[in-house]
């Protein structure tokens, strides 16, 4: 707990001129849909690849807090990026809960990104239940559109998007790209995908990784938080992405895309995807934010605090960063 309160009141926020792709997992699908030096095999395949992923929020078409349908192609927009700890062996599937959440959202005018990493075991509000609870359980009560809704009461702003990936997803594009380089921060000894125990043993320092050995190093927290787990988790996505940018191999494209597709679940179409072509092809200002709070317990369970302060600063910076009005109403 003393090294946990070293970072609770800390905000971290870097400022990067990057691709937008060096952050997410969804534009490895757009970087394929995007090589139009490749031709049609990938863009068929990608075509293809979206569809199976497909998957709405039942009846709702669009954020309640919207008053019109949004095109990702002229308006500012947001996406919830989800990583559900799901996998072969857990087949939790509607029960499963997200393991790291980031919100994201997209100026269309000035091709800025924000990034909100929210740590698991965040205390919120869950309308789904009408109580609140760590909002890693806000999936396991109503899959990605209870997630979605919690998101948008925290922080007051619309979730136009969500973009669901698994365990499988992670372990299959790194080992798609031949294994990342990495700085292992800490020596340690974790699971693998199949809840083996002390599977996975690493040393701390640079090294390659397969996908089970950089799964290991985005779950871990035995030593750290959820807080510096998350911007792990960033780091290795940014270690994938630049990985996958560098290949250059039509084959390896393909499989990229099979090893999101199969493991993805999103309400983005086809078209839709399409539309951040002109974030992937150009160099533009990502800030990532992380939430400030505290570590406590309730009857005997343990929690993450959100300083109250914070979310209504992340809220304000998101709203006028989609454009919409400042507001003073915040939610707890």
């Amino acid at each position: 707990m003393a090294q946990y309160r070293r970072f609770q009141k800390r905000v971290n926020k870097r400022k990067r001129k990057r691709r937008l792709f060096t952050f997410f997992l969804l534009p490895i699908l757009i970087l394929g849909l995007s090589a139009t030096a490749y031709g049609s095999y990938l863009f068929v395949k990608a075509k293809t690849v979206a569809s199976d992923s497909y998957e709405g929020l039942g009846d709702r078409d669009n954020s309640p807090m919207r008053d019109r349908k949004i095109d990702p192609k002229k308006d500012d927009i947001s996406i919830l990026f989800m990583g559900v700890d799901d996998s072969e062996t857990r087949k939790f599937g509607k029960s499963a809960r997200t393991d790291a959440l980031i919100l994201a959202t997209f100026n269309e005018t000035n091709k800025t990104v924000k990034l909100v990493s929210i740590p698991r075991d965040s205390r919120v509000y869950i309308p789904e239940v009408n109580r609140k609870d760590k909002i890693t359980h806000a999936h396991a009560y109503g899959g990605p559109k209870a997630t979605v809704e919690t998101v948008e009461q925290l922080f007051n702003v619309p979730v136009d998007y969500y973009v669901k990936v698994n365990f499988k997803a992670f372990t299959d594009i790194v080992d798609s790209l031949g294994g990342i380089d990495f700085d292992v921060p800490y020596a340690m000894s974790e699971k693998d995908s199949k809840d083996r125990h002390n599977a996975i043993v690493l040393k701390p320092g640079n090294q390659h990784l397969n996908g089970e050995e950089a799964l290991a190093v985005a779950r871990t927290r035995k030593q750290d938080n959820d807080i510096e787990r998350g911007k792990r988790q960033q780091q290795l996505i940014e270690a994938m992405i630049k990985k996958a940018a560098s290949i250059g191999s039509l084959n390896k494209y393909g499989n990229l895309i099979e090893a999101v597709g199969d493991n993805m679940k999103t309400n983005l179409m086809f078209g839709e995807m399409l539309s951040f072509y002109d974030y992937a092809s150009k160099k533009v200002d990502i800030e990532t934010i992380n939430l400030d709070g505290s570590d406590e317990k309730i009857n005997g369970v343990y929690y993450f605090k959100l300083d109250n302060d914070s979310v209504e600063k992340v809220s304000e910076k998101l709203r006028k960063h989609l454009g919409i009005e400042s507001t003073s109403d915040t939610t707890e």
